[in-house]
């Protein structure tokens, strides 16, 4: 594991998604690399009629429609050079050296999967007009199929000046927190932990664990344990605090990473006003 890997795709949240991953670049002193990835199915660039001989007068008007699925095909992908050479540039004006890039003509997951071993966080973007009951199909498929940590980048920019940690005591958001303490990636900025549960011995001590670990590897930390609807909770805490970011677990069987399944997924990710990192 061992790069930042930032999806980019030519819409409005691009630029954002260039930009966070040059801060977590830089951040990690880690390589970054830029994926574009043209979907096949969407936008062919060679065509095959041999199953359609025979249709007579049809074959000329289905030869002429698969070349002008061929031209779009090769003027997008032209297009998606263009795009990473222009995030590269931005890369290295902002400080990163020798940004790489990857165009792949097939499919995001596919593609994704074969990285994965070189992957050290992955950042996507949220168009959120894309979402409809779900993250998004893209995202959601990305982010149940992947074991490494994805940053899902708002379509704004704003470097991170506090961070929030959902937890909940469970394995998963015990090595989150571990994770947390030993990484680059937030040294320096406050980190709200936040814990959503009735006041006991237990989830106390769970809590104070984990602000330990963190105090420990020196981080400003300001811990909360609060009653009430863990979404609403989180939201609104978030929202009093000024979060810049939200850390949560992506999957699971606690109560807050059940929140990542199914139609709350939509809720929490889209009412998110600021970038979530989901780690595994």
């Amino acid at each position: 594991m061992t790069n930042v890997i930032a999806c980019i795709d030519g819409t409005d949240v691009s630029p954002a998604v260039c930009d966070y991953a040059v801060w977590a670049s830089l951040k990690l002193e880690a390589p970054l690399e830029f994926l574009h990835v043209l979907d096949k199915s969407e936008f062919p660039t060679d065509s095959n009629l041999s199953g359609n001989i025979g249709l007579g007068s049809r074959e000329a008007l289905l030869q002429e429609l698969a070349e002008l699925d061929e031209k779009r095909g090769k003027l997008a992908l032209e297009q998606g050079k263009l795009m990473l050479d222009a995030a590269k540039k931005r890369a290295v004006e902002k400080g990163v050296n020798s940004p790489t890039s990857l165009q792949r003509h097939g499919n995001l997951l596919e593609t994704l999967a074969e990285m994965e071993e070189k992957i050290r966080l992955l950042v996507l973007g949220k168009h959120e007009d894309h979402l409809g009951e779900h993250i998004g199909s893209r995202i959601e498929t990305v982010v149940r199929t992947m074991h490494r940590p994805i940053l899902i980048t708002t379509p704004d920019y704003r470097e991170p000046k506090s961070v929030m940690i959902a937890f909940d005591g469970s394995p998963t958001t015990r090595k989150g927190i571990e994770m947390v303490a030993t990484s680059p990636l937030f040294r320096g900025l406050p980190c709200h932990l936040v814990m959503v549960g009735t006041e006991n011995d237990v989830n106390r001590e769970q809590l104070n664990w984990a602000k330990g670990l963190l105090d420990e590897a020196g981080f400003e930390t300001h811990q909360s344990l609060m009653s009430g609807e863990v979404e609403k909770v989180i939201c609104d805490y978030r929202t009093a605090n000024n979060i810049d970011m939200l850390i949560m677990g992506a999957y699971g069987h606690s109560v807050i990473r059940r929140l990542l399944v199914g139609s709350t997924t939509t809720s929490v990710v889209r009412n998110a006003s600021v970038p979530v990192l989901l780690l595994r």
